[in-house]
């Protein structure tokens, strides 16, 4: 999204709307459909019309206009639009089955964290922790700016290459994020050197 600030820092009034309503789809479509009466589909689906109606029921109107806008304008593209449904692209913590074919990765995918998480991931790998899979980025740029999210980034980089010849299985969603079960330590180097 577009990262504009009014001169005392803040993000102007339509881009803080802009936000608010991208982090309401993401936490009920997502993870608490439940929450607000929606029930997904097995590929994470619900009709545009129920979600507006169960929003508003639950006292966060927003409009198709700004749900358009919210998908068209985001630069992780979150969300996908097929016909009159909607679904999150990844991150679910409900299940759902994204129907994503398996696919060959690059031979290097990144992912970011933050140094306190360092001892648990050497000794443990990258777990999906409260989602379905690990989500990898195609690029160190990409993993930086995810990862900067949650305080100064550490980017690792996975041997996709290894790790697919040695038979784990990969997916990549419609929005470019790279989805695997687990990364073993074996496959990590750290920080990412390639």
């Amino acid at each position: 999204m577009d990262e504009r600030r009014t001169a005392d820092g803040r993000r102007p009034a339509d881009e803080r709307r802009t936000v608010k309503v991208s982090k309401y789809l993401s936490k009920h479509l997502r993870h608490q459909p439940e929450r607000i009466g929606l029930t997904l589909d097995d590929g994470g689906w619900v009709e545009i019309g129920t979600l507006l109606a169960a929003a508003a029921a639950h006292g966060f109107p927003f409009t198709r206009d700004e749900l358009d806008h919210v998908v068209a304008d985001n630069d992780k593209r979150r969300f996908a639009i097929e016909g009159t449904r909607i679904r999150a692209s990844q991150g679910h913590s409900v299940e759902v089955d994204l129907g994503l074919p398996s696919a060959t990765p690059p031979a290097y995918l990144y992912h970011s964290t933050v140094a306190r998480s360092l001892d648990a991931i050497r000794a443990e790998g990258l777990r999906p922790m409260d989602r379905h899979d690990v989500h990898l980025s195609a690029d160190r740029e990409t993993a930086t700016r995810v990862g900067a999210r949650r305080g100064r980034p550490v980017v690792l980089s996975v041997d996709a290459g290894a790790m697919s010849r040695d038979g784990h299985v990969f997916t990549v969603s419609a929005n470019g994020v790279w989805l695997t079960a687990a990364v073993p330590p074996r496959y990590l180097r750290f920080p990412a050197t390639h």
